[in-house]
């Protein structure tokens, strides 16, 4: 009699102990998606600050194009044009994250979550690597076409080299900031705190909502 009453109240307690266990994974789960949408919040200031700027320099950069356009020199409305136009897609790319911060919901499926957040990696990878295009072009808009015959040849072997260097930084820039180089110092260092970490902080604590909702 004694080992069946034994037997029932340590049932009772192993009942017991896993309702609290799933109660605290819950718990656990729950609080972790705060987290979540805490830290993706974090970057919408960031974003909209980053927005409204650029939207004032590409004003002013379209306009000093469309006015330089009738007498500018060859190399100012190639440089111009093109830093109008790597920063007009930046700015059209910083409004679609903060689309996607508006967007994500962390009541939804954390794999439909994940996915907003790997749009919001790609787009914040994307969004480097096309600004740093326009790193070559600071380095020409003031040469003049009427130069290039009687210019000092030591003036363009220098000013042939700082070109040359700028866009071998650009190009190798731009193969190289991918999500498999995060480690490196050089990737932490362009990429800054503010818009990057909270986004691995995000993806961190997901896998951790993950593994909670599959015990």
């Amino acid at each position: 009699m004694q080992d069946i009453e034994l037997q029932q109240i340590w049932k009772l307690y192993d009942e017991k102990l896993q309702e609290q266990l799933i109660f605290n994974r819950k718990n656990a789960a729950e609080i972790t998606k705060l987290k979540v949408k805490s830290e993706l919040a974090s970057l919408r200031p960031i974003k909209i600050f980053t927005v409204m700027a650029g939207i004032l320099w590409v004003f002013f950069l379209d306009l000093l194009l469309i006015n330089i356009f009738p007498g500018g020199s060859m190399f100012l409305l190639i440089s111009i044009g093109f830093i109008a136009l790597v920063n007009n897609i930046a700015v059209g790319i910083y409004i679609y994250q903060l689309v996607l911060i508006s967007v994500i919901n962390i009541s939804s499926p954390v794999v439909k979550t994940q996915k907003y957040l790997a749009s919001l990696v790609n787009s914040t990878l994307w969004v480097t690597k096309i600004l740093m295009l326009q790193l070559p072009f600071w380095t020409t808009f003031f040469l003049s076409s009427s130069w290039l015959g009687t210019g000092n040849p030591i003036f363009w072997v220098i000013q042939g080299v700082i070109t040359l260097s700028f866009a071998g930084l650009a190009i190798w820039l731009f193969i190289n900031i991918r999500y498999e180089n995060r480690d490196k110092r050089w990737f932490k260092f362009l990429f800054g705190n503010y818009e990057w970490t909270p986004i691995m902080k995000a993806k961190e604590m997901l896998v951790q909502i993950e593994e909670y909702e599959q015990e």
